[in-house]
């Protein structure tokens, strides 16, 4: 085991210099920095990001086509139709993700992702989405995502011939801590539809949450678990503890804790896009934002995300201005 005086300087040595990503055991290491070696962690991850991705930011807008009511029992989520929380199921039309689709591109955004509170889809689910991506086609110039659960592999096939660009599935936690996160579906389940993703030629997104309660060495093992995934995407979440859900109670992640897996995860997968996601607004304010897009984030859900608010589009869109990051054009690879 490297001493953790030693770990910044293996970090330059292997990623920043050969584009490996960090083992999980070094990703340990990496977590338990004290808080004075944070800048420089902050720092490396920065300067391996530019080097192996580019300066370039990647902005994404996301409408839930189907929120609430869901079957499945994840401990964070608000949607479980298990638990009392508030939201409750609701579809939307198809002219409304269109509107939601132009509002996404309005804001410079170069992906739109359709997400549903599903275990997976059923024929009535895959029709909308079918006929939402046709309209939002027919008007807006955007990559299509969607974010529809577990699949079949004959969905997988109807996902692809509708042209979909990226498929989100998170893995959510490391596989030794998914039972205490779910325990309606397994975290093989989980993979098996991001190999059917990845095998069918679309840009699999796959991340997960931290912060519900997990080990450091359980944070490592979800990034060396994804980094083994290879996904093109890593959603980054921070639990925003929501009423009603077992996991209402926990209190939020620190910032500087937050911090440290925002660099860990970038040294775990040098090329991988590492985004922004939801629980970042409570978890790190409008300082700890700047300092993870100086971090290694190069990407950022804008706007609202699912059911819980996020920060201002403009207030993003002005501070990736304020750091000369330039927004990633759109650019379509269907």
């Amino acid at each position: 085991m490297t001493d953790v005086a030693e770990i910044l300087e293996v970090a330059r040595e292997q990623v920043l210099g050969s584009g490996r990503g960090l083992s999980e055991a070094q990703l340990v290491e990496v977590l338990r920095l004290p808080g004075e070696d944070l800048p420089a962690l902050l720092e490396l991850a920065h300067a391996v990001r530019l080097k192996w991705c580019g300066p370039e930011v990647e902005v994404e807008g996301i409408v839930s086509l189907k929120t609430g009511g869901c079957p499945e029992d994840c401990h964070f989520c608000s949607q479980s139709g298990q638990f009392t929380s508030p939201v409750r199921a609701l579809w939307l039309d198809v002219a409304a993700l269109v509107e939601a689709a132009k509002q996404t591109a309005a804001t410079g955004a170069s992906e739109f992702c359709i997400v549903a509170a599903v275990r997976g889809p059923d024929e009535r689910l895959l029709a909308q989405v079918r006929a939402g991506i046709e309209a939002i086609r027919a008007e807006v110039d955007i990559n299509i995502a969607c974010s529809l659960g577990m699949l079949t592999q004959g969905q997988v096939d109807q996902l692809v011939e509708m042209g979909v660009h990226r498929y989100n599935h998170n893995l959510e936690a490391a596989r030794s801590y998914f039972p205490q996160v779910v325990t309606t579906h397994s975290f093989e389940e989980r993979w098996e539809t991001c190999r059917l993703v990845r095998a069918a030629g679309m840009e699999l997104c796959c991340g997960g949450l931290v912060g519900m309660g997990e080990t450091l060495e359980q944070r490592a093992e979800l990034a060396a678990q994804l980094a083994q995934l290879q996904p093109d995407e890593v959603p980054l979440n921070f639990l925003n503890p929501r009423p009603g859900t077992p996991f209402g109670a926990l209190p939020v992640m620190g910032p500087a804790d937050a911090l440290r897996t925002v660099a860990a995860f970038r040294l775990a997968m040098p090329h991988t896009i590492l985004r922004y996601a939801g629980g970042r607004e409570i978890t790190l304010g409008e300082l700890g934002t700047r300092e993870g897009l100086l971090g290694g984030i190069n990407a950022v859900i804008v706007g609202n995300y699912l059911t819980t608010l996020g920060r201002d589009a403009d207030d993003d869109l002005d501070l990736l201005a304020e750091l000369q990051m330039p927004i990633k054009e759109l650019s379509k690879s269907l």
